[in-house]
């Protein structure tokens, strides 16, 4: 709860306040909309999430990204595999976009609260931002502490928060206990059809209630699925109950704004500051459960040369996958300042949410319906391609959503996409300019040069990503330089298409003073290289790696250099021991 339900958890605040902005509380449109809001929980969390897509795990891993992993194997068409590539880019991409209008809302929409405490009632829209933006910067500050301990220190406040939604819910439906009916998907079916188009379109608002859905599933690395699962039904409960108390309230109350408040300052004006303060708190949490599975989904970027290398600070000795991306974290903390500062409000701020949830709901829905039609498994294709077309009528309702704020959710996702475009493309380029030496080739001419050079004592350490193809800058070291050393090993890291476990080895001797040492390790593990090296006994003299001086006058090619100057270098990645290391610097055209 502390960790991955904090988001959904805290929609109850806003969700109904701005649905009932945009259309009149009238008996027969509430329960039109509390059944909506029951069946989009249990279609797109239950069924796509919780059941369909976490079935597809792999070692507890989840996301876009993991789909990806488990489709490839099935493919054999080239233009099938760009398909995929390129949908699991965008879904990353607008991940990253849902995280930063999350925590804005969530937190934004608590904070305004205060205006319903006596004697606060006209504090001013600025002053509301302005706390709004010292919460998150307090809670983008504290990332660097380790999700372990922000989730251990947040879990009991999130299950005082549902046991309050869950309690006001039951309290609330005694106003109008009929609003149990709203259970029966009857009434949002009705709701749909009577109201035509506006009533489409309206979905657009509706999915404010789903928010988070992507995050709980890129959050088993943290967690696992098992417990996820179990936590989800009684978040599911609380949810329910609550936004069902919260329709009895506005039958009685059709004048409500801030729904969830006013319903709990009409059950008690004493307990309203407290559940106020307690508010805030599960906003800090939601906005938590974004950031972690954030972070979970850029670590597989990174690790399967989806995205370029980050700096990554490992927060725990145990558990492999509590990790922190500074980067990324300060990118999140000034994007979601301008979000709250261009939008102000958490009504305004609801125009810009949606269409990248459910862009992102969308690519996991066509990707593990794909999946399970490539193992044969025939009622959860049916059920997947089901979950599909729910989501692309979201999809299609929010694109209603662009002119009035989703255009900057777009904007936000365009920084990611573009990065992470203009570096693959970059890495194809290097990878066809360098053109490697076939290995048989290279032992020709090594195997002459080792006979007749004079070699330094020691051992010198070469990164290659196949030993069947020798970088460049391997050949200009030995071959050009005549740097040879008694003891020379080609290390390989191999990433499997599985998120952990890690085997290593010398493969074979390939000539005289030279071997293969091959790494297999999965996409999600922290592997220690220093000590698989010191495991295997060997004890590096020099380490040697390639680096590129790239001249271009092409725009792109000039912001994939600037990508690659300022991220870390393959060897401040893996944390390779700096006074060992040579830097072999390759000009390359572009």
């Amino acid at each position: 709860m502390g960790l991955v339900f904090g988001d959904i958890g805290t929609s109850p605040i806003y969700t109904l306040a701005v649905i009932f902005l945009l259309v009149e509380p009238t008996p027969s449109n509430i329960m039109g909309i509390l059944s909506l809001l029951v069946w989009t929980l249990i279609i797109l969390i239950m069924v796509e999430y919780a059941w369909l897509a976490m079935s597809l795990g792999k070692k507890g891993e989840g996301g876009t990204i993991v789909l990806r992993e488990l489709l490839l194997p099935y493919i054999k068409s080239g233009t099938l595999v760009t398909i995929v590539s390129s949908m699991t880019i965008v879904g990353v991409a607008l991940l990253v976009g849902d995280g930063v209008i999350t925590p804005a809302i969530s937190i934004l929409s608590a904070v305004e609260g205060i205006v319903l405490i006596p004697g606060l009632e006209t504090t001013a829209e600025s002053t509301l931002i302005v706390i709004a933006a010292a919460i998150a910067i307090g809670l983008f500050s504290i990332q660097r502490s380790g999700t372990e301990r922000v989730a251990w220190s947040f879990g009991p406040i999130a299950g005082t928060w549902f046991l309050a939604l869950a309690v006001s819910g039951i309290i609330g439906i005694l106003w109008a206990p009929a609003v149990l009916l709203a259970i029966n998907p009857y009434y949002a079916i009705r709701f749909l059809l009577d109201g035509g188009w506006p009533a489409f379109f309206l979905l657009s608002a509706v999915i404010l209630v789903a928010t988070g859905g992507e995050a709980l599933y890129a959050d088993m690395g943290h967690l696992g699925r098992t417990p996820i699962i179990r936590a989800w039904y009684l978040v599911f409960f609380a949810l329910v109950l609550n936004y069902l108390g919260q329709g009895a309230f506005l039958l009685t109350h059709p004048n409500a704004h801030f729904v969830l408040f006013e319903m709990i300052r009409s059950i008690s004006p004493q307990i309203y500051v407290p559940f106020l303060i307690l508010s805030i708190l599960a906003t800090i949490i939601a906005s938590q459960a974004m950031i972690s599975g954030l972070f979970s989904i850029v670590y597989q970027g990174i690790t399967t040369r989806m995205l370029p290398m980050l700096k990554i600070d490992y927060m725990s000795a145990e558990l492999r996958s509590q990790i922190y991306i500074g980067s990324v974290n300060w990118f999140l903390l000034f994007a979601v300042l301008a979000v709250m500062f261009q939008f102000q409000s958490s009504a305004r701020l609801a125009a810009a949410y949606g269409l990248a949830v459910t862009g992102t709901m969308t690519i996991t829905g066509i990707m593990l319906t794909s999946i399970f039609f490539m193992r044969k498994l025939g009622l959860l294709v049916f059920v997947g391609i089901g979950v599909t077309l729910v989501d692309i009528a979201f999809l299609i309702a929010t694109t209603s959503k662009i002119p009035a704020g989703a255009y900057f959710a777009l904007m936000i996702t365009a920084i990611p996409l573009a990065i992470i475009l203009v570096y693959r493309a970059g890495q194809n380029r290097i990878a066809y300019s360098f053109s490697p030496m076939d290995l048989p080739a290279f032992l020709v001419v090594y195997r002459d040069l080792y006979r007749e050079v004079s070699r330094i004592r020691g051992t010198a350490l070469f990164f290659a990503r196949d030993i069947r193809k020798i970088p460049p800058y391997v050949a200009l070291t030995m071959f050009t330089n005549n740097i040879v050393y008694e003891d020379n090993i080609i290390i390989s890291i191999i990433i499997r298409d599985t998120p952990f476990g890690v085997k290593s080895g010398f493969k074979e001797n390939l000539a005289p003073g030279l071997r293969s040492f091959e790494i297999e390790l999965g996409y999600m593990e922290v592997v220690d290289i220093k000590k698989i090296l010191r495991d295997a006994d060997i004890r590096e003299k020099a380490i040697f790696y390639g680096l590129e001086d790239i001249v271009t006058d092409n725009v792109v090619w000039k912001a994939y250099s600037v990508i690659k100057r300022l991220t870390p270098s393959f060897v401040q990645f893996y944390k390779l021991p700096v006074d060992k290391i040579h830097g072999v610097l390759t000009r390359v055209e572009m």
